[in-house]
């Protein structure tokens, strides 16, 4: 592919371009810039082809720093990981543990008012 093709080309349009001609009627005059007082650029923009999800006027993404490695660091990423995930056992066997109640709650309810069905 060539930078024609990708549409990194900045040449100006030639006259028998949609978009010149529009400009035209709308009284744009060639070599002159866009505007109330014909501030505006006179070339066209430099395109390139956006292969990221960041908006069109981001710069591009600046390299962290990196520390110097520590291995306690790393130990503690990994005890830190397992907290983690001792914690989400143990909510979700909270969360288990107050379905139950629920139920059992809903049970004794029924079974109270309502003996013969139960």
């Amino acid at each position: 592919m060539g930078d024609e093709e990708l549409g990194s080309s900045s040449r100006a349009i030639d006259s028998s371009n949609v978009g010149f001609q529009l400009l035209r009627k709308c009284g744009w005059k060639e070599g002159t810039g866009l505007g109330a007082s014909e501030q505006g650029r006179l070339e066209p923009l430099q395109t390139h082809v956006k292969k990221n999800k960041r908006g069109l006027g981001a710069e591009k993404i600046k390299e962290k720093k990196k520390l110097p490695e520590d291995p306690t660091s790393k130990e503690n990423l990994q005890s830190k990981k397992k907290q983690m995930s001792v914690s989400k056992r143990i909510k979700k066997m909270q969360q288990e543990e107050e379905q139950m109640k629920e139920k059992e709650f809903e049970r004794a309810f029924f079974r109270e008012f309502w003996p013969d069905n139960v």
